[in-house]
């Protein structure tokens, strides 16, 4: 599966900060500090709607990331897969008595247009779950050679209780886990399992849904965590830098991933930290597909607001923040948009050398992209008071909040 093309990074003058970043696992801030390349996955789509403003938000706050590693003069190796076959997927080309793969064709490839359009910075490796299934089913076998994983009725399931550090993600109490699990894809309540929480590795071929050979499993198709756990730790391998996604994605998913990889391996931990970014919500409601309160980036685009706008409604508002989306939202980012715009169209004005250095702390500060857009509104309030006579100014600001922020003057 390919990704989507990379715009430019413009080169900056002197060197960014190291990342501090918030840990879900710990609790709190940690400082990384890669070698040459630093290693990023962050979960990807399930491919069965358009692209809504959160998951634009959730993949705007790892393009940061990446952004401020590349401003540290780092290679960074980013993974991002599509889950490309799910109930959830399947259930709606029922619904629209569409074929399945159609549908997730379809809905990739607007993912790789909204992405182009607002300017993401492309994986490195982009992978999708049915293409991932030859190295998922080796792990799968290996978890059960291990005596980690165990059949039910044919499917093939994933026992917690053979991870010692199953809970250090989410820190949740088992009965938060059971009720998130039951919301989240899980089956608590399915009979005969050995713990509620433990989840399906692999499931065996149902009646009119697609199913793959499974080797010694038998035909079937994978279950979400291990996609997600083959392609880490082939592209990437143990250790690497941030797992990252919605803070949704806390658990199960990274839980069971963490939990997973660290069995197959007997290596811990996964991911040096594992960062989330909030919800957006519409209506006072978390935006979801299954609510249907949706804002889609490509109706947006459709309706001719600048992509530039929309991340700049994005970048107001800190990334683990829960936020709601509204015009007023949208009208505020259009006006800065226009100020920023006028601004840097000038021939001169103050010097931009502190501003870029203002932009580069916030960013290295757990990704204060709100105290970043301060900075340049406060310059560009001074050029308009005061002026200047610095002509390459407006240049830099420009390249800055290109290469920093992702946002095309």
């Amino acid at each position: 599966m390919h990704a989507w093309p990379a715009s430019e990074v413009p080169a900056l003058p002197g060197r960014g900060r190291d990342l501090r970043i918030h840990d879900t696992a710990t609790g709190g801030l940690v400082t990384l500090r890669p070698g040459p390349v630093a290693r990023i996955y962050v979960c990807g789509i399930t491919p069965y709607d358009a692209t809504h403003m959160g998951h634009a938000a959730t993949y705007n706050a790892f393009d940061l990331v990446q952004r401020v590693w590349l401003d540290t003069k780092r290679q960074v190796h980013y993974v991002q897969n599509v889950t490309d076959v799910d109930d959830p997927l399947l259930e709606r080309a029922q619904r629209d008595n569409v074929d399945w793969v159609r549908l997730a064709e379809r809905e990739t490839a607007l993912f790789r247009e909204d992405m182009t359009a607002l300017r993401m910075l492309p994986p490195r490796h982009y992978v999708g779950a049915v293409e991932a299934i030859p190295g998922i089913v080796p792990l799968v076998e290996r978890l059960r050679d291990l005596g980690a994983a165990y059949e039910l009725e044919g499917d093939v399931y994933f026992s917690v209780e053979s991870d010692p550090h199953f809970g250090e993600v989410s820190h949740l109490d088992a009965e938060t886990m059971r009720l998130l699990s039951a919301e989240r894809g899980g089956d608590p309540d399915r009979p005969g399992k050995k713990n509620p929480l433990d989840p399906v590795l692999w499931l065996a071929a149902r009646d009119g849904e697609p199913s793959w050979d499974g080797g010694s499993l038998g035909r079937g198709r994978p279950g979400w965590h291990i996609e997600c756990v083959a392609i880490a730790l082939k592209h990437l391998g143990m250790g690497f830098d941030i797992q990252g996604g919605g803070s949704d994605l806390a658990f199960p998913h990274h839980e069971m991933g963490a939990s997973h990889a660290q069995v197959l391996t007997g290596e811990f931990p996964m991911a040096k930290a594992y960062v989330h970014a909030g919800m957006v919500a519409l209506d006072g409601e978390k935006m979801s597909k299954s609510k249907g309160n949706l804002v889609f980036v490509s109706q947006l685009r459709r309706d001719g607001v600048d992509p530039a706008a929309i991340r700049l409604a994005l970048l107001a508002h800190h990334y683990r923040s829960d936020w709601e989306w509204t015009d007023q939202v949208l009208q505020d980012a259009v006006a800065r948009l226009g100020r920023w715009r006028s601004a840097v169209s000038r021939p001169d004005g103050p010097s931009a050398d502190a501003l870029l250095e203002e932009i580069r702390d916030a960013l290295a500060d757990d990704l204060n992209a709100p105290a970043a857009l301060a900075a340049v509104d406060r310059w560009v309030a001074l050029q308009q008071e005061q002026g200047g006579d610095d002509t390459g100014a407006p240049g830099l600001v420009s390249r800055a909040v290109d290469a920093l922020l992702g946002v095309a003057l």
